[in-house]
């Protein structure tokens, strides 16, 4: 049985678009930063490592966008194609889990 089709992204200006995965690479790097979830100390070096490239594309892709006129990020639109390459997954990474999240149940 094949997946679920995830839905299409929404249109996006090649601007838009590189902002999005920009945006996801630097969520995804601190997701791994993130000291209140586990991991090594070796892999979050890795990912503060390469942090700062991806911080830099991504007020690259804002300097572009903002180059080309595109002044306003229309956030629905932008929300839609987050939701659709999983980003709400992704940013619940960088959140503090809550304390109801950290023991199991009784």
């Amino acid at each position: 049985m094949l997946p679920p089709e995830l839905p299409p992204l929404p249109a996006l200006t090649r601007a838009e678009g590189e902002l999005v995965d920009r945006y996801l690479e630097v969520v995804d790097l601190l997701g791994r930063i993130n000291p209140a979830r586990a991991g090594d100390t070796y892999g979050g070096l890795r990912a503060a490592q390469a942090l700062v490239s991806k911080a830099v594309a991504l007020r690259d892709a804002l300097v572009l966008m903002h180059q080309r006129g595109e002044s306003e990020l229309h956030a629905e639109t932008l929300t839609r194609a987050l939701r659709v390459l999983d980003g709400e997954r992704r940013a619940a990474r960088v959140t503090v889990p809550s304390q109801h999240g950290d023991k199991p149940s009784s």
